[in-house]
């Protein structure tokens, strides 16, 4: 397991350290059950490529309704998947992620090829396709079995905590 501050530098050697567990992810990303949607970061090349891991189970809490007796992973939270991934890469980067987030603004030519059931593991790939300075534009592919489940392109953008708080809380 890798010991990670939030404010931690993320040096190449740390880097180098894979994979990356779930407790090293949540000290990248801010999403928390039931929503953080990757397991290990496997593969990582800096500001170019990454590569995490999704083992979907029927404890899920989305498949208490989608659907009932045939359990089938929703597309949106595929493609949410991806994102994540890329925001690990993105937030990499970042000397100081514990001021600022990672946002999801945009979803391009998003295709369903299989679809994931409980016991599948995702192979989640995404590559930078633009990185400029706070925004990303990546190409994503979630396989099962050597097998494409799902691919989209997705844009993040970096925001600072600070600067983008409401007036009134920057008051208080």
């Amino acid at each position: 397991m890798n010991d990670l501050h939030p404010d931690a530098t993320l040096t190449p050697e740390v880097l180098e350290n894979l994979p990356l567990d779930s407790v090293a992810i949540q000290k990248i990303l801010p999403h928390r059950y039931p929503f953080l949607l990757i397991d290990r970061i496997v593969e990582l090349e800096r500001r170019q490529r990454i590569v995490a891991i999704k083992n979907v189970t029927i404890n899920e809490e989305f498949f208490r309704g989608h659907f009932p007796g045939n359990p089938i992973m929703p597309g949106v939270l595929m493609v949410e998947a991806i994102a994540q991934t890329g925001a690990t890469l993105l937030m990499t980067e970042v000397p100081n992620r514990a001021q600022m987030l990672t946002v999801f603004t945009g979803i391009e030519r998003a295709k369903f090829r299989k679809p994931v059931v409980p016991g599948d593991q995702l192979r989640i790939e995404t590559k930078v396709i633009v990185w400029r300075s706070t925004a990303v534009k990546m190409a994503g592919r979630i396989t099962v079995d050597g097998k494409l489940a799902c691919e989209a392109t997705v844009t993040c953008q970096l925001v600072n905590l600070k600067k983008s708080a409401p007036e009134e809380a920057k008051a208080e």
